[in-house]
């Protein structure tokens, strides 16, 4: 006799992002921890840790639920394939509770399931429209902030005002590059950087 298993799959972006709303989603739904399966990673493909172990658990006949079709991914081709691969080649259901639509239980005549594509794919192609326009803001708000003058990364640090009298004393064998880092707080890569700068400026 064939057990049908019933899962759910979340995903969020970042590790600081909360699972908490489409784990309140699913909890009516009363499915075993063990067969919930959290993602805290980008939606850009489907090389995630979770949804790989999922994968490998699922069995002809079993429900998969998620939350809405971004949680599955945000590219298009890739939910799109990640579809036909789950309900046409693994045999499982897929329903997704923001769209009753895209519900592979229901509406198995021609007219349910051409609604049913023809629903996923215009979902799937906003999903992956929502995260090029993220990534449009994101450049363009880098590139205005730097505008601005706003640097990003690590601060440099800048070398004390008396590097150049440290630099006389190391370079004439008076003070070691471990004892000139302790003075000065540099890392090493970063000593050997300012060293080169205090040296081509002295040149000029």
């Amino acid at each position: 006799m064939i057990t049908i298993k019933e899962y759910a799959y979340i995903r969020v972006s970042t590790a600081d992002q909360n699972e908490d709303r489409q784990l309140d989603s699913i909890a009516a739904l009363k499915i075993p921890d063990a067969q919930i399966y959290i993602d805290k990673h980008s939606g850009k493909d489907f090389q995630r840790p979770a949804w790989k172990s999922l994968i490998n658990k699922l069995k002809p006949g079993d429900l998969l639920y998620v939350k809405s079709i971004d949680r599955l991914g945000r590219s298009y081709e890739d939910i799109q394939n990640w579809w036909r691969v789950l309900t046409k080649k693994k045999g499982v259901d897929i329903a997704v509770l923001d769209m009753p639509l895209l519900d592979t239980r229901c509406g198995r005549d021609l007219m349910g399931t051409f609604l049913a594509d023809l629903v996923l794919q215009i979902l799937s192609f906003v999903a992956q429209n929502e995260r090029e326009l993220i990534r449009q803001r994101q450049t363009e708000g880098i590139a205005a902030a730097k505008a601005r003058g706003v640097r990003f990364g690590r601060p440099i640090k800048k070398p004390p005002e008396n590097f150049g009298a440290l630099v006389w004393q190391w370079e004439r064998g008076n003070l070691t590059t471990d004892d000139f880092l302790t003075q000065t707080g540099l890392k090493r890569s970063s000593f050997y950087r300012r060293l080169r700068e205090y040296r081509t400026a002295n040149l000029k």
